[in-house]
């Protein structure tokens, strides 16, 4: 068994990394097991071993899965035909796409985009999951309107552009991942001197909670970096391109953190924006477990055009 921390199993979650952004921007395109070999500088033999123990997933399955998960996010998201998703994803007709898109949520595209005409479903999943289904509209409604109102009481919401940042990251698959990527970050970045009081950790998402099974989220955990560094290890450098964001500015419990979430997408529906093909992500002020409340002190950014 290969040591996760072994110069050899960085190198391969290095590579295949790679290979993720890659899928994510040409989803649309021939996305084989061969072409994907290269792209990480594998055998194909090599790289479908080496993925699937990193990913969890076949090669097969990991691109039809994002493919299905991004259609999913523009049939809630944005007024565009299914005949326009579905090639924007690389399915070449709407019988394929549809059969392969019931296998993920059950019904049809346009029965899932029906669904979520309200675009809120992640209410009716979260509280689902916990038992407690909404069967009527009216329980619905008025879960909307709590939401709304919790976001009144606890947010400020600005529109703001923002200027590039410069990141140091790991990144990792899995929520459930993301504190021992911190730790592996912090461990790096401290000896360099790049942390202090006044260091920003920032949690990017590559997938969303809406679409994705949160063992399945892709998310980078980020220092902001004000100079240039030399990475090693599984530590690499990224950026988030200046643009306009809707900033939610919260100090809340983490318990609170899927609510603060779905609400700031509520208020960005009810005010009429529409999120950018790029990834949203948090930035936290300070560490929670200081706070005599034990609250983060965070702000959460969603692109918009």
């Amino acid at each position: 068994m290969i040591n996760p921390e072994s110069e050899i199993h960085i190198d391969h979650k290095i590579r295949i990394n790679r290979v993720f952004e890659y899928i994510e921007r040409n989803l649309d395109r021939d996305l084989s097991l061969l072409s994907l070999s290269e792209i990480a500088f594998f055998s194909p033999f090599h790289f479908h071993r080496i993925f699937k123990a990193i990913s969890g997933e076949t090669i097969g399955e990991y691109v039809t899965r994002r493919r299905i998960e991004k259609s999913a996010l523009d049939l809630i998201h944005k007024n565009i035909a299914v005949a326009e998703i579905y090639l924007k994803y690389g399915f070449s007709d709407n019988s394929s796409y549809t059969r392969t898109f019931k296998k993920f949520y059950g019904v049809s595209p346009t029965e899932f985009r029906k669904q979520n005409s309200d675009r809120f479903s992640k209410i009716r999943q979260l509280e689902s999951k916990n038992g407690q289904l909404y069967p009527d509209h009216d329980k619905y409604i008025c879960a909307i309107d709590n939401l709304k109102k919790w976001i009144i009481m606890n947010a400020k919401v600005e529109i703001r552009e923002i200027q590039k940042i410069d990141l140091a990251c790991i990144s990792v698959i899995g929520h459930q991942n993301l504190q021992v990527a911190y730790q592996k970050l912090i461990r790096w970045a401290t000896p360099m001197g790049l942390i202090n009081r006044e260091t920003n950790m920032i949690t990017v998402y590559h997938d969303s909670f809406k679409v994705t099974e949160a063992e399945k989220v892709r998310m980078d955990a980020c220092i902001v970096l004000n100079a240039a560094v030399r990475t090693s290890g599984e530590v690499s450098v990224s950026s988030i391109d200046n643009g306009k964001f809707i900033i939610g500015s919260f100090e809340i419990g983490l318990d609170e953190f899927e609510q603060a979430w779905t609400g700031l997408f509520l208020w960005m529906n009810e005010n009429g924006y529409q999120k950018a093909d790029r990834f949203p992500f948090e930035l936290y002020h300070n560490n929670f477990n200081d706070h005599p409340e034990k609250k983060a002190i965070v702000d959460f950014y969603i692109p918009v055009g």
